[in-house]
């Protein structure tokens, strides 16, 4: 239960920081190198921690430290 809270959290942070429709073509689209050249969909997919994946797309996109 408690990962589903993070991964929701995850879900909201996204879709407020890049919208619902860019938001969804980041998480598929947008290649992480932290991550092994995965997706942020395929990194959750996979088992990383939400929390590392969302502070893998805020560097990539150079989102504000405040926000992370």
């Amino acid at each position: 239960m408690l990962a589903s809270v993070r991964l929701t959290e995850f879900h909201e942070r996204v879709v407020l920081r890049f919208g619902a429709a860019y938001g969804s073509s980041v998480l598929v689209d947008h290649v992480l190198t932290d991550f092994d050249g995965r997706t942020a969909a395929q990194a959750i997919e996979d088992g990383v921690e939400p929390r590392a994946v969302w502070r893998a797309l805020c560097v990539a996109f150079d989102v504000p430290r405040d926000q992370w």
